[in-house]
């Protein structure tokens, strides 16, 4: 396993002639900077036409090997998740920047790139979005997901082409807001940057991975990953900073109905919600249940071009709440799927906290052993979800069947449960010893 680069090295403790200034000073040695990664192709223009997209699948055509691709969105700015600029390059065919606002579809660059593995780094943050223009991967390699299952501590896209491949990349605009037009060049290059050693990382990553006999592990993951949907969150709401320490059941109400329409406005405008009204307001105002709109831009965080320019669907809001009956208000604690948080788990079922800590432990050793995360080893959710109902049989080879099923309807892939399923039968028969 290779790590971050390592830190310069420091002089030794001088001497005292040294220090009396008898001997040359000498510098200590010091790591240089690693190179940074520039575009070897130039900067290409921005596909923004029907013409101009049939060129550049032409070319990509013409390439051979994988397709790095990556996708900017303006997250923090905007509602929605889509992408706002589309970056990819494949041997022999360059990189290209495509512009999906002004295209009405891009099932020809589909097409083109059908059978053809995608590369990406953090599929999961782009998928959707590609997913969003009709792009779908026939097989890909993550390049994150290869560093992790490799053991790497930090699999951060510029640390790993800095360790691996000893360039370094600029990643001053990562947080821009990409629904701007015209795209600055500085944002375009950086953008282009993002995919220029995509392919040659994914080759090294590549090589590593068979050499640690994880390339099936790997091959697994990325097949699974091809079919990634993002969670679909129930009452989204309880997760506003500062709802949780709300008690009252009418507080509750209110706050979820002002979050509603908050949303409801951050949609039809397409911003980010805290940029209509931040949740500290919210929170005030389903607290001080203000009645009318003097009162409610007396409220702590009511100050905004936001909260004046809605004040009267805040109230509305605060009325709605305020008048429903209480089989209409939400619970208090939002309904669980039965299995509740390990705090709980020693005084709700004391042997079922022995399976977890014991299988805990052995997954904890097995991550060392294996230089891969626990959680890439196998989630949280599902090892909860298996201990805290395990099959009823504990005869020793029924039970690691039935672990076995049970991962699988879980959708855990076949090397985790070859590596965890005997861990997880070992737990379930000491806890009970």
């Amino acid at each position: 396993m290779s790590g971050p680069a390592a830190s310069p090295s420091t002089a030794s403790t001088p001497e005292p002639d040294d220090v009396a200034g008898d001997a040359p000073d000498v510098e200590s040695p010091v790591e240089p900077l690693a190179e940074l990664l520039v575009l070897r192709d130039g900067l290409p223009p921005v596909t923004e036409t029907p013409d101009e997209l049939a060129a550049v699948c032409a070319r990509l055509a013409s390439g051979t090997g994988p397709v790095a691709i990556d996708a900017e969105r303006a997250s923090g700015y905007r509602y929605s998740n889509r992408a706002y600029l589309v970056q990819l390059r494949r041997e022999g065919s360059g990189t290209a920047l495509i512009d999906p606002i002004g295209l009405d579809s891009l099932s020809l660059l589909q097409e083109t790139l059908a059978g053809t593995e995608w590369i990406l780094h953090a599929a999961t943050q782009d998928l959707p979005c590609l997913a969003e223009e009709g792009l779908r991967p026939s097989a890909l390699f993550d390049t994150e997901l290869a560093g992790r299952l490799l053991g790497y501590p930090r699999v951060g896209l510029a640390t790993l082409v800095e360790t691996l491949l000893g360039h370094r990349m600029k990643k001053e605009h990562s947080a821009a807001d990409w629904s701007t037009r015209p795209l600055p060049e500085a944002w375009l290059e950086y953008a282009a940057l993002d995919v220029e050693v995509l392919v040659e990382l994914r080759d090294r990553l590549a090589v590593e991975l068979e050499v640690a006999g994880k390339a099936e592990w790997a091959r697994q993951e990325f097949e699974h990953l091809r079919h990634f949907e993002p969670t679909v969150r129930v009452d989204a709401w309880r997760r506003m900073s500062g709802v949780h320490r709300m008690r009252g059941l009418r507080d509750l109400t209110a706050a979820r109905e002002l979050w509603l329409t908050r949303d409801a406005i951050a949609r039809e405008r397409d911003v980010t919600p805290g940029r209509i009204l931040p949740d500290s307001a919210i929170v005030a105002a389903a607290t001080a249940h203000p009645t009318d709109r003097d009162s409610l831009r007396a409220t702590k965080g009511f100050h905004g071009r936001g909260a004046d320019r809605y004040a009267a669907r805040w109230v509305e809001a605060l009325t709605r709440a305020a008048e429903m009956g209480e089989s209409e208000m939400p619970e208090r604690s939002p309904r669980g799927d039965g299995v509740p948080p390990p705090r709980a788990w020693a005084d709700k079922d004391p042997v079922a906290a022995r399976r977890l800590s014991a299988a805990r432990e052995a997954v904890a050793a097995l991550s060392e052993a294996q230089s891969v995360p626990p959680e890439n080893l196998l989630t949280p959710d599902t090892l909860r979800r298996v201990l805290w109902r395990p099959p009823q049989t504990r005869m020793p080879g029924e039970l690691v069947d039935a672990v076995v099923a049970q991962l699988q309807d879980l959708g855990a892939r076949g090397w985790q449960i070859a590596l965890t399923a005997p861990l997880i039968t070992d737990a379930i028969l000491s806890a009970e010893t």
